[in-house]
């Protein structure tokens, strides 16, 4: 790493100190770098990484979370799905969603380089989610803890966030 490189991570690690809950594909934007090095910048302890390789065991746990919300967010627009995630399985090439109707389709997940699993202050509140990121370090999409009734993160599925991430965190 040349002492430039070192000296924009340094930056760019002083800036998500200062602003552990800002929305990462902005950061990743306005910075010029990558999503994933916006997620390594985060304050230790917010972030962990797992491979990419464990794509299909993530969706296949969170799909017994119950509600969840996921999101897509590009350049054009952001789109948001609440509920529980379908079954998925891998076949002719993809992470196929096992259910005729609401959220179903078929994922490339040959192509995601990693998982990140955050937990970090966002709007004022505590939240958690999964990051599938790409191989070129872009966020694929991401997958929310849900909340409760007074808006607090559920329990049980924090508890199996926790559980994944350290099961998987390399």
């Amino acid at each position: 790493m040349s002492d430039g490189q070192a000296t924009a991570a340094g930056d760019l690690k002083a800036h998500m100190a200062a602003n552990a809950g800002a929305v990462i594909e902005d950061v990743a934007r306005e910075r010029g770098v990558t999503a994933r090095a916006v997620l390594e910048a985060l304050p230790d302890g917010m972030a962990r990484f797992g491979a990419g390789e464990a794509f299909a065991q993530v969706m296949q746990d969170i799909a017994q979370w119950g509600e969840v919300t996921l999101i897509v967010h590009t350049d054009d627009g952001i789109f948001e799905f609440t509920g529980p995630l379908p079954n998925g399985e891998v076949g002719r090439g993809y992470f196929n969603l096992m259910q005729p109707k609401g959220l179903h389709g078929h994922l490339r997940h040959t192509r995601c380089g990693g998982v990140a699993f955050v937990e970090r202050p966002f709007m004022n509140k505590s939240s958690a989610f999964v990051a599938f990121l790409n191989v070129d370090g872009g966020i694929m999409f991401k997958v929310f803890v849900g909340r409760d009734e007074e808006r607090q993160l559920k329990a049980d599925q924090l508890e199996r966030f926790r559980a994944l991430a350290t099961s998987l965190s390399v």
